[in-house]
């Protein structure tokens, strides 16, 4: 079965399992660890994929993130912090954030098993980015997307192919949200811009 007929098929089951999960360790155990399954990862082995990895943030001692997904060298490569499926992924960026800069992970991943947002650190090393590269919805799966998550399947993992297209990933999806807002609420000076190019008469407020 190709990649994206897995990913469908899983997004059908996550559909109909939803509403009966209703804590973040139930979500853990249906939903997101069989994504990560699903990538190649094995997520039963703690030397691969660690649960409740300590990330020590400061004077903080044993801090923990979720799960770890570990190199071969045993050095985390990503880190995933998870969430229930019902929760607002926005409340809780601030605490990947802090994680990420202690450890050697190249990349966060925040989830809650329906949504997923990847992060690195682009703008600043060693300090992840505000802002994902890569948001997947598994309810509304995007098919320009299958090809990056593809990326990140055990076997296809490469840390420098993923950090050559995470640049133009994030800023392509920055541009499309900024032209998408524009067109529905345009600011004065987008307006000004655009009849600039496309009109040469005199120019009104009307």
């Amino acid at each position: 079965m190709d990649f994206i007929d897995q990913l469908k098929q899983f997004s059908s089951r996550i559909e109909k399992m939803k509403d009966s999960i209703r804590s973040e360790e139930a979500t853990k155990t249906s939903m997101i660890m069989p994504f990560f399954q699903m990538l190649g990862y094995d997520v039963f082995n703690p030397l691969e994929f660690v649960p409740e990895f300590t990330a020590d943030v400061g004077i903080k001692k044993g801090e923990k993130v979720d799960y770890a997904i570990m190199s071969e060298d045993h050095h985390p490569l990503i880190l995933i912090e998870a969430k229930c499926h019902d929760e607002d992924l926005n409340k809780h960026g601030s605490q990947l954030f802090r994680y990420f800069g202690t450890t050697s992970a190249k990349f966060g991943i925040l989830t809650n098993g329906i949504i997923y947002r990847f992060y690195t650190d682009l703008e600043e090393q060693n300090k992840m980015d505000d802002r994902p590269f890569l948001e997947l919805n598994l309810l509304d799966i995007k098919d320009s997307l299958v090809p990056e998550l593809k990326k990140f399947q055990k076997s296809a993992f490469d840390l420098d192919t993923i950090l050559t297209t995470a640049s133009e990933l994030k800023y392509n999806s920055q541009i499309k949200q900024f032209l998408t807002r524009q067109l529905d609420t345009p600011t004065d000076e987008f307006v000004v811009y655009i009849l600039n190019n496309v009109y040469d008469g005199r120019k009104t407020q009307k």
